[in-house]
């Protein structure tokens, strides 16, 4: 259906691709992934055609049809409702439709048998491609990607970015092409829109390629991993599970095969230089000389497979009793949030907070935080508490004009440059990068430092809204890894499942306007919640 022969690709200096090659057939189930910065969005937009090769081709059967998820549909902008916008994936049948109208409209003063025809005849054809049921259609994806009835004839304009995203998602699933590639479209949904996508995905008939950091997301609707490594594609035949097992034997295949050749090529070059000058080795000489020109050589295993590691250290420990909240009341206007709500933390909880987006999760974690006032009810924390808490509008609190190393650095903290970097490692600046200013970097790079600043403060206690957002699958490994050596406390919202799972301790959600408490990890929650459904 697609096929990319030798392809390269250079953008200014530097090389993203070097004659690649790979073949997407029609149920292609893939899932697309490498290091930051390795090109993977760069793919999606040349198979796409909206970049073009430096050298190589791609060729697209003619019957293959492309729906492209990309960050950059943000700024897509319109009033019309977003049932609408949804609706205009099924652009044949809304022509009909509007031709139909516009028959009916003419019938009103001018009923004639060649209008009849006509309307008859559009209505059969209307019919034939199921356009009586493409409202429902759109209005069913609607609702499963997190938008209620009440929503579907408000104007595109009025919702968050986030939102209009997710109307994009809508409308290509519905437009069903024959390869449907999503770049991180799980960035904007809860937990019960990513399983509704998963379940969509697993179910759909035709090609679909994704770049997802959620591992979880890509075990359950890829089938094909081509990770971007070297400016080259590997294909592992298997879920994310297998590519990671499978790559890591790969490695030490080439490896050993890379210290093997190595071998070879030190003994034949000591026997050259050995009997170079000698005229009775010339020809043995030569040909050796030869064997090494004609070697196809084996990469060394580059060394950022290597996990960035960092370990947390405590200024002290807080007391056994961490924060508590009573008889909690939360509104905005007519929406209430909390009722009478009451929670405590204690010294060594590693809480995840989860659930559907507009719940609360994120005003409770401020109300904790001491930033969000309640309307009834008392906020408390514990002896020797030391807080630290990000989210996404404490970017607002870094200084533009440092450079990132020196924000870092002016923490308080005393630790050792080292130290910073190795921090700013697992959040994606390394070598020069963490002399880049503040103000020079995107909105998810401010993010990945105003999280490290606030994981580098020695805090016994931390809050943390969303702080996957903006990693890759690789810095989501190094910081769980960390938290899960953490020893003080600590509540997060992620929608990461397999984050979480790796985490958290114990699960909070948010239930009739209650906090509700699992005392176990996200696994035995999951099945518990199973085993409530049968």
């Amino acid at each position: 259906m697609v096929a990319i022969h030798n392809l390269t690709y250079q953008v200014g200096g530097r090389m993203l691709y070097e004659q690649v090659s790979l073949y997407i057939n029609p149920k292609d189930k893939i899932g697309l992934v490498g290091l930051n910065g390795t090109g993977k969005s760069t793919l999606l937009k040349l198979i796409a055609g909206i970049l073009a090769p430096s050298k190589g081709n791609i060729t697209k059967s003619k019957d293959c049809s492309i729906g492209f998820l990309t960050q950059d549909l943000l700024s897509y902008r319109t009033e019309e409702n977003i049932r609408s916008v949804a609706m205009q994936a099924f652009d044949e049948e809304v022509k009909i439709q509007q031709k139909i109208d516009a028959v009916l409209h003419q019938m009103e003063t001018n009923y004639t048998d060649d209008l009849v025809d006509k309307l008859a005849r559009l209505q059969e054809e209307f019919e034939r491609l199921g356009g009586y049921a493409v409202q429902a259609k759109a209005e069913e994806v609607l609702e499963g990607i997190g938008f209620t009835a009440k929503d579907w004839e408000r104007p595109m304009g009025e919702f968050s970015g986030g939102w209009r995203m997710r109307v994009m998602l809508a409308k290509l699933l519905l437009k069903q092409p024959s390869l449907l590639m999503l770049d991180e479209p799980t960035n904007h949904l809860d937990l019960p829109a990513i399983q509704w996508i998963e379940n969509y995905l697993q179910n759909y008939g035709s090609a679909i390629i994704v770049v997802s950091h959620d591992r979880n997301f890509l075990d359950s609707t890829t089938q094909k991993i081509v990770e971007v490594e070297g400016r080259k594609l590997h294909v592992y035949a298997g879920d994310y599970t297998f590519y990671e097992k499978e790559k890591v034997l790969r490695a030490e295949v080439q490896q050993n095969a890379y210290a093997n050749q190595q071998k070879k090529i030190k003994h034949i070059e000591r026997f050259v230089e050995r009997f170079r000058a000698k005229a009775t080795k010339a020809r043995q000489v030569q040909s050796r000389i030869k064997a090494l020109e004609r070697m196809e050589k084996i990469e060394e295993v580059p060394s950022d497979m290597a996990t960035v590691k960092f370990n947390f250290s405590l200024k002290q420990k807080s007391g056994r009793s961490v924060a508590e909240l009573a008889h909690v009341d939360k509104a905005f206007g007519t929406l209430e949030l909390l009722k009478d709500a009451n929670a405590t933390i204690e010294r060594g909880d590693k809480i995840a907070l989860i659930g559907a987006n507009g719940r609360g999760k994120s005003t409770l974690l401020r109300i904790i935080a001491g930033q969000e006032k309640t309307d009834q009810g008392e906020r408390k924390l514990g002896h020797n508490v030391n807080m630290a808490f990000y989210a996404q509008h404490q970017l607002e609190a870094l200084h533009w004009n440092n450079e990132i190393l020196e924000e870092l650095r002016q923490g308080g903290t005393q630790k050792t440059e080292i130290e910073l970097r190795n921090m700013l490692g697992i959040f994606l600046f390394t070598k020069d990068d963490v002399f880049k200013k503040i103000k020079v970097l995107s909105g998810g790079e401010k993010s990945r430092v105003a999280l490290a600043k606030a994981l580098i403060t020695e805090a016994n206690f931390l809050l943390l809204d969303e702080p996957t957002n903006h990693l890759d699958i690789y810095a989501i490994n190094s910081l769980a890894q960390a938290l899960q050596q953490y020893e003080g406390t600590f509540i997060l919202v992620a929608h990461d499942r397999y984050f979480i799972t790796k985490v958290a301790n114990k699960i909070w959600y948010i239930e009739d306007k209650q906090i509700k408490v699992y005392p176990g990890t996200y696994e035995a929650y999951t099945y518990w919640q199973q085993a409530k459904k049968k």
